[in-house]
C-alpha cells in the first residue's frame, strides 16, 4: 500500500488542473504501470488498483510457476513460490500474484514518473479543452488579450488558448494586452502542440450571434435572418423577415431610439450596418438591398440571376459606394449579379446598342447586307450573336469577324468619347453663364427667399454626409415613422 499523502498529492494537482477524479485514478494507473516496466522491462502482468476515497494503491503481478525458469518477470519457480507464501498449496502450472511495493522504486525512477504524470495531466486537460470547445462552435467567447504575435491575437480564457489571426480581425481595429475580446469560435482543430481554436470577429455568424443577443424575437424565432453580407469594419447588409404580421422585422432589430442597433454598431467599431425587409419579389429585395440609394428602374434576368439597376446620376455613387462596397454587399446578399448605370450612361448604351449596322462609319454595305439576311441588324445583334453563328455566312471568316468587331468597338469608344467632350462643355456654358450674370450684376438669388438660395451642389453634398454617417438605413426610417 502507498501512502494517503503521496495520493493527496496527486489530487491536489489534478484539482488544480482541473481534471476530473475518475480521470485521475486512471492517470495514476498509468503511472505505476509505467514505473513497473521502467524498473522490470514488462508490465503486461501487472494491475493497478487505486482508491481515492482511502487514498490506497496496491499494484500486483501475475506470475507463472514453472520447474524451469525462462523468463524472471512473467514466471516464478514452485519453490520460490512456496517461499515467498507458506502453507499455499501451489503446483506447477498455477498462477502466482505477488504484491509490490511502491517503495522499491528508486528516486530516478520517481523523477520519471513526475514527468510521466504532468504530461498525462497536460494532454487530459488538451483534451478537455478540445472537447469542451468543439462542442461551442458558432458561439461568442470573450476572453482577455494575452499577446499579439506576428498579427496574430492570443486570447486566454481559463485554462484554454485561442487564436484569431489577422484575417478574422476587423482590419480598423486595435488591441493591446490586456483588452476584453469578444468572438466567435470559428474552428477546433487538433495540431501535435494541441487543440487550435480559430475565433473570427470577421465572420457572417458573429453578426448573427451579435443580432440573436440584442433582439430578443430572432432568439424566440419570431424574426428569421435570410442572409448577410459583410465588409468588416465598413459595411454590413442582413435581410431579416418577420414571422408575425404583427411585428415589424427591421424596427424590432432597430429597437427604441435605435437602442439594439447602436449596441451592434459600437461592438462592430462603428461598421455600418444596412437592414434589408425581406420580400419575395426579386425587384423589390434588391431596390431595397441597394440602400442608401434608391434605384429609377431595375431590369432582372432571373435565369442568369442578373440585375441591371438604372439611378440618377446624382445618386450612381452611393449605389456603388466606395470601394464599390454597397453594390457588392447588394449582390452577395441577393444572390443577383448587379450592375449600377447613371440614367445619362445608360440612355448612351441604349443608344449605341440599337445603331443600326449599317449607320456604323466604313462598315461595308455588303457585310452589313450579310449580315441583315442572317437577322443580325443592330450593334446589339452583333454582340449577342454566336460566332459560329457569324462565320457560319458566306464571306465571313475568322479575320473578316475580327475587322467587324473591331469597327463596332471603335465605334462605341469613339460616341463614349465625343459624350464626354459634349458634358464638358455644357459644364463649361454654364460656368460661363455664371459669370456673366455676376459681372451684369443679375441675380437671380435676390428675388428668392433666404430658404431657397441652396445650390443643387449643396444639397448633394448634405445628402451624401447624411448617407455616409447614417448606419441605418431601411431601418431608421421605420424607427421615424413609429415614434410620430
Amino acid at each position: 500500500m502507498i501512502n494517503r499523502e503521496l495520493i493527496d498529492v496527486f489530487s491536489e494537482i489534478a484539482r488544480e488542473k482541473n481534471v476530473d477524479r475518475s480521470e485521475l485514478g486512471s492517470i495514476i494507473e498509468q503511472l505505476f504501470l509505467h514505473l513497473v516496466e521502467r524498473d522490470r522491462g514488462d508490465s503486461s502482468n501487472c494491475s493497478v488498483i487505486v482508491n481515492l476515497d482511502k487514498g490506497e494503491l496496491e499494484i500486483y503481478a501475475e506470475r507463472d510457476i514453472v520447474d524451469d525458469l525462462m523468463d524472471p518477470v512473467l514466471e516464478i519457480t514452485l519453490e520460490e513460490a512456496l517461499k515467498l507464501a507458506p502453507g499455499e498449496n501451489f503446483q506447477v502450472g498455477d498462477s502466482f500474484v505477488e504484491v509490490i511495493d511502491p517503495t522499491i522504486f528508486g528516486r530516478r525512477l520517481v523523477t520519471a514518473a513526475k514527468q510521466f504524470f504532468s504530461q498525462r495531466l497536460q494532454d487530459v486537460e488538451k483534451r478537455y479543452v478540445y472537447e469542451d470547445y468543439s462542442q461551442r462552435i458558432g458561439e461568442i467567447v470573450i476572453g482577455t488579450v494575452r499577446q499579439m504575435q506576428r498579427d496574430n491575437i492570443y486570447i486566454n480564457i481559463d485554462q484554454a488558448e485561442l487564436l484569431m489571426p489577422r484575417v478574422e480581425q476587423i482590419i480598423t481595429e486595435r488591441h493591446r494586452r490586456g483588452d476584453t475580446l469578444r468572438a466567435v469560435v470559428k474552428s477546433v482543430e487538433v495540431t501535435p502542440r494541441g487543440p487550435e481554436i480559430i475565433i473570427s470577429r470577421t465572420d457572417n455568424h458573429f453578426l448573427y450571434k451579435l443580432f440573436e443577443m440584442e433582439v430578443p424575437e430572432i432568439e424566440d424565432g419570431i424574426i428569421d435572418i435570410q442572409a448577410i453580407a459583410r465588409q468588416p469594419g465598413d459595411r454590413s447588409k442582413i435581410i431579416v423577415r418577420s414571422n408575425d404580421r404583427r411585428i415589424d422585422p427591421v424596427g424590432a432589430c432597430v429597437g427604441m431610439r435605435g437602442s439594439r442597433i447602436q449596441a451592434i454598431v459600437r461592438e462592430l467599431n462603428n461598421e455600418k450596418i444596412d437592414i434589408v425587409n425581406y420580400s419575395e419579389q426579386p425587384e423589390v429585395l434588391i431596390s431595397r438591398a441597394l440602400s442608401p440609394a434608391t434605384p429609377l428602374d431595375l431590369y432582372i434576368d432571373e435565369d442568369d440571376k442578373y440585375c441591371v439597376a438604372l439611378f440618377n446620376d446624382d445618386e450612381l455613387e452611393f449605389a456603388i459606394g466606395r470601394g464599390g462596397v454597397n453594390i457588392n454587399l447588394a449582390s452577395r446578399i441577393t444572390n443577383y449579379r448587379i450592375d449600377a448605370f447613371g440614367k445619362k450612361e445608360y440612355d448612351r448604351n441604349q443608344k449605341q446598342q440599337t445603331t443600326p449596322l449599317a449607320e456604323i462609319p466604313d462598315f461595308k454595305p455588303a457585310k452589313a447586307k450579310l449580315l441583315d439576311d442572317a437577322g443580325i441588324v443592330t450593334v446589339s445583334d452583333l454582340l449577342n450573336a454566336d460566332e459560329k453563328e457569324i462565320l457560319a455566312i458566306d464571306g465571313f471568316g475568322e479575320k473578316t469577324l475580327e475587322d467587324v468587331f473591331n469597327l463596332v468597338a471603335n465605334y462605341v469608344e469613339a460616341n463614349n468619347e465625343e459624350e464626354v467632350k459634349e458634358e464638358v462643355n455644357v459644364e463649361q456654358l454654364l460656368d460661363d453663364l455664371k459669370e456673366q450674370e455676376s459681372v451684369s450684376g443679375e441675380s437671380a438669388t435676390e428675388e428668392k427667399p433666404a430658404d431657397d438660395q441652396k445650390t443643387e451642389k449643396e444639397e448633394d453634398n448634405q445628402s451624401e454626409t447624411t448617407a455616409e454617417e447614417t448606419p441605418i438605413t431601411e431601418g431608421e426610417l421605420t424607427l421615424e415613422e413609429k415614434s410620430k
